[in-house]
């Protein structure tokens, strides 16, 4: 059962988590950052800025966090700079603003955007792990207590490697240090007040910076919400399956109502479930490549088309395996299982699970919730990575606690494969901000081409103004439009 999905897993492991650790000198917070023109990215610079590994020990080294900036296209309009993270963990805010992500035209406009690479990620100084330990086969899916040990020990070997190959680093790579990093950045661009958009992980980062620095805030916009109170492995688990689920049964509807669909008069759920059940047999294998295909594997593609959504391409993809036929070479894509980096998420998140009775608990109960998907592969990961993880949890979750920071503006998709609704009604209810709801599909509700949440969004980030508590906005039904408003950020993961 493990080989497909460990490969799959390792080739997205592989960019993320290697790389090299680059050197760090001292350098005062407050000094601003000397830009240079990035190479291969016409138009925008590069920095960094430099901070301590340790936050609560300063004077025990040094590390970098890598900067990419756009300049403001109206100098005489500008307001000052946005900061900006993808998520991931490990997503790369410099590499993302290289190749383009960027918000609406009216926020290029008046705002220098600027990308930033978390403390261990991308070129920050890195976080880097063993390949051998990396690539160790593994059970993602425990079927016995040899295969839960066997687990644990490969989490094990692959913390010991980080910090072996890494040194300190590698045991600081928490959000709440992130977000002491994220006040080093405001200052060194000049900003009296931080103004922020953060996706997915990157709201978690948001978060934790308005509970450290409330009175240094101008605007935080913290789309597709973590939710940093959710307590157990079980409640991890349970509200990313029912999420996954629900918006299996938005893309069945879609399918029943869309002659282009693939699927179209067919029953979606009877041929995922059938799919279902011969991935659990060992029994289908991908037409195109004739590997196997696990369950896991199965329900890592059906989340990964969830994304955007691109119910067009999965519809195709499913039909394929179920007619043993390849899917058309416009529509088929090799979608990799996600990969949390462990060293942030074991950091941020303490989920214990004791044995392989316990798991299976979870994902009978799982499969149970949700007859279609079986379970969340993003949230299985985010617990069965950490299971054995050497490090300690610095930064366990716990409720926010946000006081005197300016009211904070929360997006969410009615229907995200990742980050589910709930967590950011959650959120919502403890910081007091004030949630818009898009009413639609997919991961990052920015960029789901409404113009209504775009001018919501833009509006609060100009001026402060916050739209009426309760507002919605309407879906836009996906393959409707192919212009959007900027480019989302690559990262498949929160």
């Amino acid at each position: 059962m493990a080989g497909v999905g460990n490969r799959l897993v390792t080739a997205v492991a592989v960019t993320t988590v290697l790389g090299s650790l680059l050197a760090a000198t001292p350098a005062s917070a407050a000094e601003s950052v000397d830009w240079q023109p990035c190479a291969g990215a016409p138009g925008v610079d590069c920095g960094t800025v430099t901070v301590p590994v340790d936050w609560a020990h300063p004077d025990r080294g040094t590390t970098t966090v890598a900067l990419a900036r756009r300049k403001a296209t109206d100098p005489q309009a500008r307001i000052g700079s946005v900061l900006m993270d993808p998520g991931g963990p490990g997503g790369s805010g410099t590499e993302e603003v290289k190749s383009g992500w960027s918000l609406s035209p009216e926020i290029t406009r008046r705002f220098d955007t600027v990308g930033f690479d978390p403390r261990g990620v991308g070129a920050s100084a890195q976080i880097k792990c063993g390949l051998d330990e990396l690539i160790a086969d593994y059970p993602p899916m425990p079927r016995n207590q040899a295969e839960f040990e066997q687990l644990a020990t490969h989490n094990r070997n692959l913390g010991e490697s980080c910090t072996r190959l890494t040194g300190p680093l590698a045991q600081f790579g928490d959000t709440k240090s992130v977000a002491r990093d994220m006040d080093v950045i405001r200052r060194a661009l000049g900003e009296q007040k931080l103004t922020y958009y953060g996706v997915s992980y990157g709201t978690l980062m948001g978060q934790q910076y308005a509970e450290l620095f409330p009175d240094k805030v101008r605007a935080l916009v913290l789309d597709s919400n973590m939710d940093h109170a959710q307590f157990t492995a079980w409640d991890f688990i349970m509200s990313e399956t029912r999420s996954l689920q629900a918006e299996f049964g938005e893309f069945a509807a879609w399918c029943g109502r869309t002659p282009s669909c693939a699927l179209h008069g067919r029953d979606v759920s009877g041929v995922t479930r059938d799919l279902q059940d011969k991935a659990a047999r060992g029994e289908l294998t991908d037409p195109r490549s004739g590997e196997q295909v696990t369950p896991l594997t199965l329900v890592s593609i059906i989340q990964s088309n969830f994304y955007g959504p691109t119910w067009d391409r999965l519809a195709s993809v499913l039909k394929s395996f179920a007619d043993g036929t390849e899917a058309s070479a416009q529509l088929r894509a090799d979608i990799p299982v996600n990969y949390v980096t462990p060293s942030v998420l074991c950091d941020d998140w303490r989920l214990p699970v004791h044995n392989v009775a316990e798991l299976e608990v979870y994902r009978r109960a799982a499969a149970a919730l949700a007859p279609d998907v079986k379970l969340n592969p993003l949230g299985w990961a985010s617990v069965t990575s950490c299971i054995g993880w050497p490090n300690r949890t610095s930064n366990p979750q716990r409720p926010l606690q946000i006081h005197g920071a300016p009211p904070l503006l929360l997006l969410s998709s009615r229907h995200d494969p990742a980050t589910p609704y709930a967590w950011s009604q959650s959120v919502a209810r403890q910081t007091g901000g004030t949630l818009l709801t898009y009413d639609g599909w997919g991961h990052g509700a920015y960029f789901k081409n409404s113009s209504c949440v775009t001018k919501a969004t833009d509006d609060y980030l100009i001026t402060g103004r916050l739209p009426a508590p309760g507002t919605h906005c309407a879906a836009v039904e996906p393959g409707t439009t192919t212009a959007l408003i900027a480019r989302p950020p690559s990262t498949i993961g929160f």
